[in-house]
């Protein structure tokens, strides 16, 4: 299991936010959301939302958080599906702000998204509270370990074990 650093620099992390966050395109919504991870190799990587006039083809800031992660590390997207032990670089920590700087956690859909791409144990900063799991904010997760149950009892009824 990835662990936590001992101590995060949240200042830091929340200060690469709120930078990131004045550089989001947000034309409709008027709502900039920026975000700061720090990952199991230490690097901080970070993102901006992007609005678009077709409102379900907006990216949210952790998307691009979570593109940068594979863009410009030296992971690979095309590792081992089903084991989440693999050796990835994975986020640990993160620090979501809006535009006045102040914390606020990822949408469900986001949510969704880092735990696929977080240490099972990742921080999420909170406004007025110490940092919390990604697990408490999305209980009973749904990820790739599942995919893996339902091929595997496909086959066995298929008779393919």
């Amino acid at each position: 299991m990835t662990q936590v650093p001992d101590s995060v620099d949240w200042e830091l992390l929340r200060g690469e936010a709120v930078a990131v966050c004045a550089r989001a395109y947000v034309p409709y919504s008027r709502f900039p959301v920026g975000v700061a991870a720090l990952t199991t190799r230490g690097r901080i990587l970070t993102g901006c939302n992007v609005e678009n006039a077709a409102y379900g083809v907006v990216l949210c800031a952790e998307c691009g958080l979570v593109s940068s992660l594979y863009g410009t590390g030296e992971s690979r997207g095309d590792g081992p599906v089903l084991d989440h032990e693999a050796e990835r670089e994975l986020l640990v920590a993160l620090s979501c702000v809006d535009g006045n700087g102040t914390p606020i956690t990822p949408c469900g859909r986001c949510r969704q998204l880092l735990f696929e791409h977080a240490s099972p144990d990742m921080l999420i900063e909170m406004d007025g509270g110490p940092p919390l799991p990604l697990t408490d904010l999305l209980p009973h997760a749904f990820g790739a370990p599942n995919l893996g149950a339902v091929a595997t009892a496909a086959a066995t009824l298929k008779g393919d074990s």
